[in-house]
């Protein structure tokens, strides 16, 4: 049975999650053979597309919720969880 995975993080207060901040946030997740989503407000996308994570309109402050089922969930929602944090520090 595979793994599943699960958290939430917060964007930080003065980065919305638009073009750039969403590709490497894409990015990081087409890296994992996961399926990986991500729910904002009840709203769910799917990780590995921009398009979709785009649509979520997420802005400085909001609270992501990333899940992931497969053999890589675990790695996969810590590796975005990381993406969210780096997004802080930049």
């Amino acid at each position: 049975m595979p793994a599943s995975s699960e958290t939430v993080v917060t964007l930080p207060r003065d980065v919305d999650l638009h073009a750039r901040p969403a590709a490497d946030f894409v990015r990081t997740a087409l890296g994992f053979t996961a399926d990986i989503g991500v729910a904002l407000n009840g709203r769910e996308a799917d990780a590995k597309s921009l398009l979709a994570v785009l649509a979520l309109g997420a802005k400085g402050g909001s609270e992501l919720r990333l899940t992931a089922d497969g053999d890589d969930a675990g790695p996969a929602v810590d590796a975005l969880a990381g993406c969210v944090t780096a997004l802080q520090e930049s």
